[in-house]
């Protein structure tokens, strides 16, 4: 008994599982399990098994068989069908896309011999000590076919609104640990819904790249880009120029911090009261005078921030020239943070990738899952504010068209 004692569950289940007692141990297991699905099943068509209720509101439709992998061995469960709805035991929780990438991400590395402790400990948490490099690729090919299906598809209509945002993720490549970019495209559709347009990993977020990546993205169809908001990366916004050819809005937040660290502590709360106003006005004209007003206030004591104001103020007060109900939305990139934050969550469960395709597997997963939320949830904005922007982007194209036309006339 002393013996018995040390043994852990898994030492425990195996001693058992060799003597006679084996199958009975299977067997209440199994009893359990089925006592648990009976009663969920009983509560969902409000009456038990064969009875007569004027409370019942679903029935019965026989059984589906599963294996389930317990620490006793493997058990086939007789799941209950219901003929109106589905029914899923509550003990087999589904995983969602996005967490089959991380096991399968986890899987990889642990399988590949390059995981950390951390990673370790995952492995040993998930119970996923044993696994096979043939199931670890069955799994990660399912899901990278997902994912290249999502990053390739057709882009259809106009994206008015551009969001770009990169990352910086350790991967392993040639027996070293790189920090590469995990860069992610957003856009608003003609119809005011928010989607992922592309996603991608390079080694750095250089000009190179981010025009590679810009391409691609207009081979898929990309267009009508009247803005793109992002932070002030030179190579990126030599790229939107060259690629798109739009407006670029320089986000406000970024810019907000970068000044504060240009000022003493004592005076930054001043600074960034003086400054929040110019991305709150009524009107660009507005904004504009109010500059002015900031910078002759800040010139003599910081002249530094003066002069980025300056230089800025074109690309802080770009999103003026759109539909005042948007604005909000447009200034920054703030209304990415959310997915930023959870997709940071999810990399830093993993720490260091095993490689560039895990990254992508990962991240694709969770972009996917947060795509299908924006496609049924409420428009980002509103499918009339959008038709009058587009409205007025065809009168523009046709008066630019109407004066080309007068000056080749004149001369």
């Amino acid at each position: 008994m002393a013996d018995l004692g040390r043994m852990t569950i898994e030492e425990l289940a195996s001693k058992v599982l060799a003597d006679e007692h084996g199958d009975w141990l299977r067997e209440a297991v199994t009893f359990l399990a089925d006592a648990l699905m009976e009663a969920e099943v009983e509560q969902a068509c409000g009456a038990g098994y064969r009875e007569r209720s004027q409370e019942r509101v679903n029935v019965r439709s026989g059984y589906r068989a599963r294996p389930f992998k317990t620490r006793v061995g493997e058990i086939e469960l007789q799941i209950p069908r219901l003929r109106q709805a589905s029914y899923f035991a509550g003990f087999l929780e589904p995983r969602k896309v996005s967490e089959q990438a991380l096991v399968a991400c986890v899987q990889d590395a642990y399988v590949n011999g390059v995981s950390t402790r951390k990673v370790d400990r995952l492995v040993e948490a998930l119970g996923l000590a044993g696994i096979s490099k043939d199931h670890v690729s069955r799994l990660c090919r399912a899901l990278d076919e997902r994912v290249a299906a999502f990053r390739n598809r057709p882009l259809e209509g106009a994206y008015p609104y551009l969001w770009l945002d990169a990352n910086v993720e350790k991967v392993r490549e040639g027996g070293r640990v790189q920090r590469k970019a995990l860069v992610v495209a957003y856009g608003v559709h003609e119809k005011g819904i928010r989607e992922v347009l592309g996603i991608d990993v390079g080694p750095a977020e250089t000009e190179a790249f981010w025009r590679e990546f810009l391409r691609s993205l207009v081979k898929r169809g990309l267009a009508g880009v009247q803005l793109v908001v992002s932070d002030a990366h030179e190579g990126l916004k030599s790229a939107i120029a060259q690629v798109l050819g739009c407006p670029w809005q320089r986000c406000t937040v970024h810019f907000l911090r970068e000044v504060l660290g240009h000022c003493p502590k004592d005076a930054q709360g001043l600074v960034a009261a003086a400054i929040r106003p110019l991305f709150n006005a009524d009107s660009g004209e507005e904004a504009r005078r109010l500059l002015g007003e900031t910078v002759a206030r800040l010139e003599r004591p910081l002249p530094k921030v003066a002069q980025m104001l300056v230089d800025a103020e074109d690309d802080l007060l770009a999103f003026y020239c759109f539909p005042a109900s948007h604005r909000s939305k447009l200034r920054s990139t703030n209304s990415l943070e959310r997915v930023n934050r959870e997709i940071g969550r999810r990399t830093d469960v993993v720490g260091i990738f095993p490689n560039d395709a895990s990254l992508i597997r990962l991240a694709g997963a969770l972009l996917i899952e947060q795509n299908d939320d924006w496609l049924v949830t409420r428009r980002y904005l509103s499918e009339d504010s959008m038709a009058e922007l587009l409205t007025a982007r065809l009168d523009g194209q046709k008066e630019t068209e109407i004066q080309s036309r007068k000056e080749l006339q004149a001369a």
